[in-house]
């Protein structure tokens, strides 16, 4: 009965549920209403994105998604020829891989509201000192994603959504209009502190919001416990089970 919001990303998504996680925050805000449906995998990329296409978004579903969130791109830009290398997807097969994805959600349903997320800034310093609080002297020598190349993605991910008409969250351009950022929003120079997720709720939220999916505007899956006649329940549940039907 309730509408599914699906986050789909790397790392950044799958850790938004641990505590005061975007995710989080907005299955709080959804509850009761939609269903906030977690589907982040840590180190993948747009390339390895295109593989769980079929089996997370299955053509001919009953029952797709309202909308989906596709957060993409810190692993993308990691450096060709330093330390993670293999995560590297040159910057034109990462934005067809967007265009694929999105081909892919809109042919599941057309009506599927898609949200395309730049990855956020990159602190290198920050990037480095966790590197070296981890590996100590095996740690790398220079950062393996710098600030200047992940803005290069950020800025086709924005080019992409704006020629397939698609809502867009610049997040490595929006966290950088804060003065101390590095510190402010990232953990380890890459993911989110509490601050960092809130700025990514609070942007999904009012992207949400404008393309007619408010959470305030929806209604609760089941009637409210004020609104239920306490002497005779079931008529309270028979009422909404019409309610239901009528609307299908």
């Amino acid at each position: 009965m309730r509408p599914q919001i699906v986050l789909f990303g790397d790392s950044i998504t799958q850790q938004s549920f641990s505590s005061g996680g975007w995710g989080a925050a907005l299955t709080d805000t959804y509850a009761r209403k939609a269903d906030i449906v977690l589907r982040g995998y840590g180190g993948y990329t747009s390339r390895l994105a295109l593989f769980l296409l079929q089996y997370l978004f299955p053509l001919g579903s009953k029952k797709p998604p309202a909308a989906t969130t596709v957060f993409f791109g810190a692993n993308d830009a990691a450096l060709a020829g330093r330390t993670s290398e293999r995560q590297h997807v040159p910057v034109e097969e990462y934005k067809d891989n967007l265009r694929r994805i999105v081909h892919h959600l809109k042919e599941c349903s057309s009506t599927m509201i898609v949200v395309l997320i730049t990855p956020p800034p990159v602190d290198e310093e920050g990037r480095m000192q966790y590197a070296k609080s981890v590996y100590g002297e095996k740690a790398m020598e220079q950062p393996e994603r710098t600030n200047e190349m992940t803005g290069v993605y950020a800025s086709q991910c924005v080019e992409l959504a704006r020629e397939l008409g698609l809502p867009s969250i610049n997040l490595w351009a929006k966290m950088q209009e804060t003065e101390g950022w590095q510190k402010k929003f990232l953990s380890d120079g890459l993911h989110l502190t509490a601050e960092g997720n809130a700025v990514v709720y609070r942007e999904v939220e009012r992207v949400l919001t404008e393309t007619w999916l408010p959470a305030s505007e929806l209604p609760y899956d089941f009637p409210h416990h004020s609104q239920i006649d306490w002497k005779n329940p079931e008529k309270s549940f028979q009422q909404q089970q019409c309610s239901i039907s009528s609307s299908i």
